[in-house]
């Protein structure tokens, strides 16, 4: 590790923070430190701190807008990457559509309807990057990243640079081939169709005023907890067993939707998981469905 601090140290590769508090960067406001918190500014500085990590074989891990993420309260060993300002750039060619690792994908749905283009309403409402939302499969509404998709540049651990189209992305339900293979997305296209500026706009608006309406978003939270089970919905479930309102620590399951849980304000990443538990045991025991987490639960335990 020594070495590997040495040798990045005169890599300039962005800014670069020691023991950096991961509660920082996610919507949870929770997580531990990471030993070596890496914010690249470029796609070169992208790919050489992914080479210079696979080089002094250092352990990593890719951080988006950490909206869709539990972090441990240990925090995460070896180096988190989280790509930075310079990556979160966004261009429109007709109805294709080229966005950076970090660019939010509430600003980019916003900024292709105001284009009047069609696709990405459904993504109104996601807190992520298109990083994030790549890797994930983000989605909302009935739609997701694969409907529109076209291609992205990723960096693989190796340090290989490949460019992937919807077919080698392996997409389905919150998933993409970059949960198997290792890597980092740094940019992306997607492919929209030309539509009526003012219906796409209310349609984003309906969604913005009932996402309102129904999620905890003034409090500290993560977004969708549980993955919908087959022909079902998480919250529904977790409602129906009585699980709303339900506190340990500092966790608790919102009063809004049963599929969120809110940090009231010092809820550890513990807290969180033992709630979990307890919300997937109690849904188990009661209709016989196993819950699936959504969010990644990252970090040494």
């Amino acid at each position: 590790m020594e070495a590997f601090k040495a040798e990045l140290e005169q890599a300039d590769l962005g800014e670069v923070l020691y023991n950096e508090p991961l509660s920082n960067y996610t919507t949870w406001k929770i997580g531990g430190p990471a030993d070596i918190l890496i914010l690249p500014r470029s796609k070169d500085e992208l790919v050489s701190a992914v080479c210079l990590m696979q080089k002094h074989q250092i352990p990593w891990t890719n951080l988006g807008r950490g909206s869709n993420m539990l972090v441990s309260d240990k925090g995460i060993r070896g180096v988190v990457i989280k790509p930075h300002r310079g990556l979160d750039y966004l261009r429109f060619e007709g109805p294709l559509v080229i966005a950076g690792a970090s660019y939010s994908l509430i600003k980019l749905s916003v900024m292709a309807g105001k284009q009047g283009l069609t696709g990405l309403e459904f993504a109104g409402g996601i807190p992520g990057t298109v990083g994030g939302a790549v890797y994930m499969n983000a989605g909302a509404h009935g739609s997701d990243v694969s409907r529109i998709f076209k291609s992205a540049d990723i960096v693989l651990e190796t340090g290989e640079l490949v460019r992937y189209d919807r077919e080698d992305m392996r997409f389905s339900y919150r998933h993409s081939i970059l949960h198997e293979q290792k890597g980092i997305v740094i940019q992306a296209t997607f492919e929209l169709a030309e539509g009526n500026k003012q219906e796409v706009l209310a349609m984003m608006a309906s969604y913005k005023e009932r996402r309102l309406r129904t999620q905890p978003l003034q409090l500290a939270c993560a977004g969708s907890v549980f993955r919908n089970p087959p022909n079902d919905y998480a919250a529904r479930l977790i409602q129906e067993a009585g699980l709303k309102g339900e506190c340990l620590g500092g966790a608790q399951v919102s009063e809004q939707h049963a599929n969120f849980i809110v940090n009231t304000g010092q809820a550890t990443a513990e807290d969180v998981l033992a709630l979990m538990t307890h919300i997937k045991s109690t849904v188990q025991d009661r209709y016989g469905i196993l819950l699936v987490p959504e969010v990644l639960v990252v970090g040494e335990r």
